[in-house]
Formats: C-alpha cells, sequence, structure tokens
C-alpha cells in the first residue's frame, strides 16, 4: 500500500512538472508603430525592454514582436491566426487602433476587428491584454470618447487585461515625445514599459529576479 502511495505521488509530481513544462510562456506583441520602435533603435522600443525583463523571469518568458509600422486593425486580424499557429503564445498583447483612428475607421468597425483578434487569441488558449490609445484633441470629443469605450467595453465583454492608455505619462510631456508628438523618444519608451507591465504581470507565472 505504501509502496502503490509513493508511485501514485510520483506520477502526480512528475504531471505537473510536465504541465509547467508544456505551458506556453512566450509573449506575442501585435501591434503598430508605437510597439516597433518607430525611428529610433530596435534595442531602445519598449517590446525590446519588455524582452529582457521576461527574460529575467524565472522560469523565463520569452517576446515576440509582430508589430509593424503602419499596422491597422483589419491587417492585424488578418495577420493574427498565422501568428497564433506559428508561435502558440501564452499571451497575446493586443496594441493597435491608433492607425484606423487617424484615418476616420468607423468605430462599429475598428470593435468588430479588435474583438475578431481577441476572440481568436483566446480561442487558441492565451490571455490577453488590450493596449488602448489617445487621439490628438482635433479627432474631436465625440470620436475620442467612442474609442476609448471600445477599449473598455471590449476588456469587460471579453474579460480581458486593460491598459487603458499606452502613452500614460508620456505624450504630454516633450521631452519624451518626438517631433510628431505621436511616437515616444528613446528616453521616453522605459515608461511605455512599466505602463505595460503594471497590466502584463499579473498575466504571467514565475516571480521576477529584479
Amino acid at each position: 500500500m505504501r509502496r502503490i502511495l509513493w508511485l501514485v505521488l510520483l506520477w502526480l509530481g512528475c504531471a505537473g512538472a510536465a504541465t509547467a513544462a508544456d505551458t506556453p510562456r512566450t509573449v506575442l506583441v501585435l501591434g503598430d508603430s508605437l510597439s516597433a520602435a518607430h525611428n529610433i533603435a530596435a534595442a531602445q522600443g519598449w517590446v525590446h525592454l519588455l524582452e529582457v525583463r521576461l527574460g529575467d523571469m524565472e522560469p523565463g518568458w520569452t517576446a515576440i514582436n509582430a508589430s509593424i509600422s503602419g499596422e491597422t486593425s483589419l491587417s492585424g486580424r488578418n495577420r493574427l491566426p498565422a501568428l497564433l499557429e506559428k508561435y502558440r503564445p501564452g499571451v497575446v498583447v493586443l496594441e493597435l487602433g491608433a492607425n484606423d483612428g487617424l484615418r476616420g475607421l468607423p468605430l462599429p468597425a475598428l470593435r468588430e476587428n479588435l474583438a475578431a483578434m481577441i476572440d481568436a487569441a483566446q480561442k487558441s488558449g492565451a490571455r490577453v491584454l488590450l493596449l488602448g490609445i489617445e487621439l490628438p484633441v482635433n479627432y474631436g470629443p465625440q470620436y475620442r470618447d467612442g474609442l476609448r469605450a471600445i477599449y473598455a467595453g471590449l476588456a469587460r465583454d471579453k474579460h480581458t487585461a486593460l491598459l487603458p492608455f499606452l502613452l500614460e505619462g508620456v505624450a504630454l510631456d516633450p521631452s519624451l515625445m518626438q517631433d510628431d508628438g505621436l511616437h515616444p523618444t528613446a528616453a521616453g519608451e522605459p515608461k511605455v514599459l512599466e505602463n505595460v507591465w503594471n497590466a502584463l504581470h499579473p498575466l504571467l507565472q514565475g516571480s521576477a529576479k529584479k
């Protein structure tokens, strides 16, 4: 009887270890130029800084940056299935909507694209972090408020994590923004990372070394 109990405990321990080892430890970031290190070195962008921090976790995670400058929610929606199949991420970070907003895409279409991406990621078994963006004030309060409502509503309805504004504490500081007023400088990227990290960290397993 004692031997049988020992064998059961051994099996459970091995099964637990296998489950931990099989757990996807990849963070897939799908975004636009705000995540693609626009006009700065790739190593200075917040996604690369995230990759370094993830590597300091125990056990570690890997970051895949699938962001492309100019990406829209529709093009991201079209690309996501292949990315999910290739990388099988445990967490998907969606940072899209800025280019749609700048082009005046109707908000229902933006919501539909984001919702489809969230559904695809969750169906694959990944947890989702949605990164919200803000548009310049000249786009008017109705559109800007509607954009905020999309991110908040999707996070609530789809049960995802949410960072309401990616550039919080950065966008209004001229010393941290490039001349175009849209993209952070290299000096602003660490702050962007901290914004993301506060929302992302609860989705990750393991503990950071530092």
